[in-house]
């Protein structure tokens, strides 16, 4: 379902106290609809919403989207202050993650549980709600380009392809019901996924010491190289005005750049060579 016009209309973004997601918070504010900022950080979050212009109606909570409880209480809460929802923006994400032989079970379950049962919790918990009032809404899933590319972190890679493939699914559920369904997947955006360790939760702490160690599993001259990568990356709020016309025209995709479509465009020759070969 396509929302051209934002006025009235009620939004939940998660990871909303940085980055993408407060982009996201700010671009839907600006075209008139009230937003409620959902973060793992009471400090974080309570920065972001002070830099918020306050002629918009906006407010925040406090949850760990990995913890179907909390994300519950947030929902009540969004619908306590603001009556109802009409579009969820699933974006909290982290980039803990190792490479084969390096991993841990608490690697695979920080990622999974935020990255894709966050997403899965934030749809099983927002739906009925959109879905409740009769007049539609939209679903933003935020996945990566490394949802549809190859690399070696693999609680990460996994992660991502997996909330791909349940959005493509979720598509068809929803569309029935009136309700949008998009899947951002970004390139390389000046956020603060590559330090991670900040979110990291206190039931972690005694598996991760070093919070640190939980995420910069890379060499030191290939943790710079992805860190220039980054900082030189895109405007968040460039990303954030994709993501509002995606939900307008109603788009699945959302691609942010084209700096990785010769990875995609191998991947899907590799796939067609396989149907290929057995024709």
């Amino acid at each position: 379902m396509k929302i051209e016009d934002f006025s009235g209309k009620v939004a939940f973004v998660t990871g909303a106290a940085s980055g993408i997601g407060l982009a996201i918070a700010r671009d839907l504010l600006d075209a008139g609809a009230s937003v409620m900022l959902c973060d793992i950080s009471r400090d974080s979050l309570d920065a972001a919403l002070a830099t918020l212009d306050t002629d918009f109606n906006f407010d925040g909570v406090v949850a760990d989207v990995s913890v179907k409880e909390e994300l519950q209480s947030a929902a009540v809460a969004t619908v306590a202050r603001f009556g109802r929802v009409d579009i969820l923006v699933n974006n909290a994400g982290v980039g803990c993650g190792h490479g084969y032989g390096q991993w841990q079970d608490e690697h695979w379950e920080w990622t999974l549980g935020v990255n894709l049962l966050g997403t899965i919790y934030g749809v099983e918990i927002f739906a009925p709600l959109i879905e409740a009032h009769g007049d539609g809404g939209h679903i933003v899933n935020t996945a990566s380009m490394a949802g549809l590319a190859a690399n070696t972190n693999f609680p990460y890679l996994v992660s991502k392809h997996a909330v791909v493939g349940f959005s493509e699914g979720l598509r068809l559920a929803m569309m029935p019901l009136g309700i949008g369904v998009s899947v951002l997947c970004p390139g390389f955006v000046r956020t603060e996924i590559n330090h991670s360790e900040r979110c990291l939760p206190e039931r972690f702490a005694e598996a991760f010491p070093d919070p640190v160690s939980a995420v910069h599993s890379l060499s030191e001259e290939e943790f710079e190289h992805f860190e220039i990568r980054n900082e030189e990356g895109l405007d968040p709020q460039y990303v954030a005005s994709l993501v509002r016309k995606g939900i307008e025209n109603n788009w699945f995709w959302i691609f942010t750049e084209t700096e990785a479509e010769s990875m995609v465009d191998a991947r899907f020759a590799e796939i067609k060579a396989a149907f290929d070969r057995i024709r």
